[in-house]
């Protein structure tokens, strides 16, 4: 844990929204913001009144550096920026509508650009130790018109002041419900961690993770309907160059793990549940 030894520089002096007015009109009710990281994931959220804003939270796990980080919400990209050595560092925002952004700082990597739609859950980013920070931990902020406010997680205020432990609703399924009781990282094994995943309508949602121990990627699809009854899934991963291997049958909570050798190469990967499926390009290459 490195709650305690996190400094953040200078954040919250950035007020530009890339072009995107938040600070005018009405602002619409809060969307039903979720924790900026994949479903099931559980995270150490610090506020503190020293803290600049205030009102931002601090999230930390074990070896979090390169950890994916999702879209709290649904929303257009309207700022990916890099501060260098200072303030948030390597960080994006997010627009909501109603005067309603995200900020999400001090990344080691931005997976999104300007203007681009987001999905709630997707992945805009990984966790990094840029900026003004002192070690690796992601920087959140839910702000109104501009200014920060108590962040809320699937209808939840987080604790003010002080570290709590949260555990991920976001794109679990059943309207934010997570009752899948295994997790993408658990079921790929140890050393394994999310780079990115893609949603399979509100049936599931398959998961691409990473151990940079053995240089290996696994793909596993989680189940987010008909738990505990066998009911029709798959994953695959295929690695440029090489034949696809797929797990496919009726499986009661996930299918896969499905775990290939890929270091310097490019995969695909994807799954599916009952009707939905997805299938990535070659991507996440080296």
């Amino acid at each position: 844990m490195r709650l305690n030894k996190i400094v953040a520089a200078g954040i919250g002096l950035l007020v530009s929204v890339g072009g995107v007015a938040v600070g005018s009109g009405t602002a619409a009710a809060a969307p039903n913001f979720q924790l900026p990281f994949p479903c099931a994931q559980t995270w150490d959220g610090q506020t503190r009144t020293n803290h600049s804003p205030a009102n931002a939270v601090d999230f930390n796990r074990a070896n979090d550096e390169g950890d994916a980080v999702v879209a709290s919400s649904s929303g257009t990209v309207s700022r990916v920026a890099n501060e260098g050595s200072t303030s948030y560092g390597k960080w994006i925002e997010i627009n909501h509508g109603g005067g309603w952004t995200t900020r999400y700082a001090h990344l080691s990597a931005q997976r999104v650009s300007v203007g681009q739609s987001v999905s709630t859950g997707q992945t805009i980013g990984n966790v990094g130790n840029t900026g003004g920070s002192t070690g690796a931990h992601l920087h959140f902020e839910e702000r109104l018109d501009g200014s920060a406010v108590q962040a809320k997680f699937n209808g939840t205020t987080a604790l003010y002041w002080g570290t709590r432990s949260y555990r991920s609703s976001n794109s679990c399924g059943g309207g934010g419900s997570d009752d899948n009781p295994y997790d993408a990282e658990e079921v790929c094994g140890s050393g394994y961690k999310v780079v990115d995943s893609a949603a399979l309508g509100t049936k599931g949602r398959v998961y691409l993770t990473y151990n940079a121990g053995n240089g290996n990627n696994c793909a596993v699809t989680m189940k987010h309907t008909k738990l505990g009854t066998a009911s029709a899934s798959s994953a695959f991963l295929e690695v440029q160059g090489g034949a696809r291997t797929t797990d496919s049958g009726n499986y009661s909570y996930y299918a896969g793990p499905v775990r290939k050798a890929a270091p310097d190469k490019c995969v695909k990967w994807g799954g599916s549940v009952d009707s939905e499926s997805y299938t990535s390009g070659f991507e996440h290459c080296g």
